[in-house]
Formats: structure tokens, sequence, C-alpha cells
């Protein structure tokens, strides 16, 4: 463990595995008391367990970002478990139906992706801005390459990073004046359980592909989004505010 964050507070949304597991890890590492939260308790709640057989303090917290209430519970619980909220990373996230064009991509799907990609990432924030500006804290959501840019089929993950894209500069726009710095986090592919599900990095020629669209050779790993999202928490970041930060092997060049 070391002290870049001693003592301080990180709420983690969609901490059960991947980018938002080696985030609360990661944040753990750095002296943080982390706040675990997602759907999926059993994975969750190894996070946890990784977290304190390392020697950090973490909680988890049952949340569906897409509903105010449980929202709202899960950030009353974080700050009355540890007192305070000092960082936030929104995470949680689903991929949706990738490979539907738009005239056949169901109105269910589209809701759900909405819902959990944006809509939770505005209730998080709605609920964790009061306490983070008490700390003059920092929070950091999920976007993605697909919110800097266009692409073919999957429109409802395009249009959610787009939105939080915006909504991210929006309200860093709001609080800067409170001395809160809001920035967003945007990953091309990084091999994580939703790649997987959405055959990005498990069948061999979409993978191919893929490989050749990142200059770098590869795809990225959880825990280099991770050292992102601390940046940006830390002192280090302090003069960057209202910026979406690829994370992108060079896809985007």
């Amino acid at each position: 463990m070391t002290t870049l964050f001693n003592g301080e507070v990180a709420l983690v949304t969609g901490g059960s595995s991947g980018i938002g597991r080696a985030t609360a890890l990661a944040f753990a590492a750095e002296g943080a008391r982390v706040v675990v939260a997602s759907r999926r308790s059993e994975e969750s709640t190894e996070t946890v367990s990784l977290i304190r057989a390392a020697g950090g303090d973490a909680i988890f917290v049952k949340a569906d970002v897409s509903k105010a209430s449980e929202v709202e519970a899960l950030v009353a619980r974080a700050v009355e478990h540890y007192g305070a909220l000092n960082f936030a990373f929104n995470n949680a996230g689903i991929e949706g139906d990738p490979f539907v064009p738009l005239a056949r991509y169901s109105e269910t799907s589209w809701d759900e992706v909405i819902d959990i990609n944006l809509k939770g990432v505005f209730l998080s924030m709605k609920y964790e801005l009061p306490h983070i500006v008490r700390t003059r804290g920092a929070i950091v959501n999920m976007a993605s390459v697909a919110g800097l840019r266009g692409g073919r089929l999957g429109v409802a993950y395009y249009a959610s990073k787009h939105g939080v894209v915006g909504l991210t500069k929006a309200a860093a726009l709001e609080y800067a004046d409170q001395g809160v710095r809001i920035n967003a986090v945007a990953p091309a592919v990084i091999q994580t359980p939703l790649a997987d599900r959405a055959g990005l990095t498990s069948d061999p020629a979409r993978t191919a592909r893929v490989l050749a669209m990142h200059p770098l050779g590869r795809v990225g790993v959880p825990e280099e989004v991770a050292n992102a999202v601390l940046w940006l928490c830390s002192k280090g970041a302090s003069f960057t505010t209202g910026h979406a930060l690829p994370v992108d092997g060079g896809y985007l060049i």
C-alpha cells in the first residue's frame, strides 16, 4: 500500500470485474478506502476480498445505477460508512446489441443501454456531487472512443458514450468554481468480459480486425485504464477538467 490517496474515499460503480475491479484495486493500493458497487454480488464481493487480502479497506454495496433510489442509497451508505466521499469512478456499463443495424435495433435494448450507460452516470453524479463538493474531490466517468467518433452498428452504445462525454463537459463547467474536477476516460478495446461478450477479443476473425485498428498492435488491459482514472483523480491532474482522455493504443489517430 502507498499513500497517494491516504484514507480518502473512492466509489467505483461496475466494480465486479474488468476495468471497475482493476480501478477499485488500484485505488486501494494507493491508500484509498473503496466502496465497490454493482448488480453482481458474488463478483463484487470477490473484488472486496482481493482488496482486503492486500491490506486495503473496502465494502460492497449492491446497486443498479439506472434506479435513482438505489443510487441514492448507495451514496448514502458510502458516506455513512466512511464519513466522506472524495472520488467517484462512474464505470458501470453494458454493450447492448453491438452488431445490429439501427432499423433492427430493439427499443428494449436501446432503453437498457441508455438507462445504464448514460442515465446511470447522471444519477451517480446527481447523488455524489453534494458530498464531493464538500471534499473538493474529483469524478471520472466511463466514456469510450465510441463517444469521440462515429461507427457502424451498435447505435445505442455510441449514443450513450457521446452522451457521457457531453454530460462530463457540462458538469465540469457547472462545478469548476466549487473546486470539483470532472473528467472521463475513453478507452478503445480493453480485454474485459464486456469485450469478450461482444466478440471483440474472443472471435479470431473479429480480433484480427480489432488489432489492426490499434497502432500499438494489441488491445489494452484494465490496469492501463485504472492508471488513467487514478491520475485524473490525483493532484497531478489538478488543472485538468472537462476532458475525455483516450486510453486507446493510438486507435483515434
